[in-house]
């Protein structure tokens, strides 16, 4: 029996999600959670195999959160289910500690196939996200957009940015004062050697970063 937790913060999506997983009578799911804080209360009361975890919710979210459950429960498996196609949220999550990565536009059945491949100890990417990570792992390798080297905390500011979001309201989504998020803007667009908000969305644009859901 393969012990499921699913986290996302749309009920419609979990309810989708429940009614995929229905169809496999090995996976029994134990719990639900809408943000991050949920999440780790799970972690620590009770226990389960696998956590299907979309990228963005409230609070906690992204790769911290990531860390933070392997933390808690280093043996459970993290399955990442995401709006976000670009390979660069699928690396750092997979860098963070996630056994997988799905987009929301896979096929149903990939969700299922994805939960028994990790919870047996595998690994579910995609044959883009693990040429990514060998040629990080490989010395001389070619050479890193400048938004690669952003500490997790600064790309996930990056991203609602061009998002659209203000720094006040991403200090309320990520649970940090204002000046935190002032502090990472500054710090990642001197990083990207840019100077005003018009300059990172086609920053954005140009690397295929600026997605329509965060």
């Amino acid at each position: 029996m393969i012990r499921l937790v699913i986290a996302d913060d749309h009920a419609i999506v979990r309810e989708g999600l429940k009614r995929i997983v229905a169809d496999a009578p090995e996976v029994r799911i134990v719990a639900e959670a809408a943000d991050g804080g949920e999440v780790l209360r799970i972690v620590r009361e009770q226990e389960f195999d696998v956590l299907v975890q979309d990228l963005s919710m409230p609070g906690r979210s992204g790769m911290e959160l990531i860390r933070l459950v392997k933390a808690e429960r280093p043996k459970v498996r993290v399955l990442v289910l995401s709006m976000h196609e670009e390979l660069q949220y699928a690396v750092r999550a997979i860098k963070s500690g996630a056994s997988g990565y799905l987009t929301k536009e896979s096929a149903p059945g990939q969700l299922v196939q994805a939960i028994r491949k990790i919870a047996a100890g595998g690994a579910f990417i995609s044959a883009e996200v693990a040429e990514q990570l060998a040629l990080g792992a490989m010395p001389g390798g070619v050479q890193a957009a400048p938004h690669h080297v952003l500490t997790d905390r600064e790309f996930e500011v990056f991203r609602r940015l061009v998002a659209g979001e203000s720094v006040t309201d991403i200090a309320t989504r990520l649970n940090v004062s204002v000046k935190t998020v002032s502090t990472h803007k500054a710090n990642l667009m001197q990083k990207l050697g840019l100077q005003n908000q018009s300059e990172l969305v086609r920053y954005a644009m140009r690397h295929g970063l600026a997605g329509d859901d965060v």
